[in-house]
């Protein structure tokens, strides 16, 4: 049975306007059943599709904008290095107001993957923030001679591989590993994790670099994540409105 229409009903039904019986209990609203008895009644529909956002800046311009729900504590609940949600506290009948996500766009790229080194070279300065280790897989696969591939030395860890030194000169180069990287993997506005791959190498020629922490990455793009929106919303904190949960 639906408590809440029956009270209405009976409400209606002896001529009582439902705002005449309406009371606030910690902070819900409820109305008084014939019982006397307080049944939840929400007075204002709750969101059916939570608004879609790319940026956190977005995300912050939307909760300063005091657009919707005002007048109540909002959580933002950090899913994952790539998805925030902006959700209201338990309703009464356990329900939960999702008002916002925010689902950062990101670059496609397969960490266990060989790549030709054209397109290896082409991912390596698009996606990848510019650092030491990825200077030098650039300029092993930008200078790559494609004739003395095959005699690769690989010692198990490190591979050795001839690059073009000059316009009728080569040398032997060996590639370290692990290389600390800085691919775009989280929200644009906030620093991007650095992390350890592995980078092979294997006829065609083709490179691939693999993941070697473990995805311990992910943790600090949360953290990472969770300081930006603490500090562009550090009034919102302060009064109360906004809770972080990572």
């Amino acid at each position: 049975m639906d408590l809440t229409k029956e009270a209405l009903k009976y409400l209606a039904e002896n001529t009582i306007e439902p705002k005449e019986r309406i009371v606030e209990i910690d902070g819900s609203n409820f109305v008084i059943d014939e019982n006397g008895n307080p049944q939840y009644i929400a007075l204002r529909y709750l969101a059916e599709n939570a608004l879609k956002i790319n940026t956190l800046s977005g995300l912050v311009d939307y909760i300063k904008s005091n657009l919707d729900r005002t007048d109540e504590k909002l959580y933002l609940h950090i899913a994952s290095h790539k998805s925030v949600h902006l959700v209201s506290t338990l309703k009464p009948d356990g329900r939960r107001e999702e008002l916002a996500i925010a689902e950062a766009i990101l670059p496609d790229f397969w960490f266990d993957r060989f790549y030709d080194m054209e397109e290896f070279n082409v991912a390596l300065q698009s996606i990848f923030v510019k650092n030491p280790d990825r200077e030098i897989l650039l300029k092993v696969v930008g200078n790559l001679k494609e004739d003395n591939v095959k005699t690769t030395g690989d010692d198990g860890v490190s591979q050795a591989v001839t690059i073009k030194t000059g316009v009728a000169s080569a040398a032997d180069v060996k590639v370290p590993n692990p290389v600390t990287l800085i691919p775009y993997r989280t929200f644009v506005e906030v620093e991007q994790p650095e992390s350890k791959f592995i980078f092979r190498m294997k006829d065609g020629p083709k490179g691939a670099i693999f993941e070697a922490d473990g995805g311990a990455w992910r943790n600090q793009a949360i953290l990472n994540i969770k300081k930006y929106l603490g500090d562009q919303l550090s009034d919102e904190i302060k009064k109360g409105k906004i809770t972080i949960l990572a």
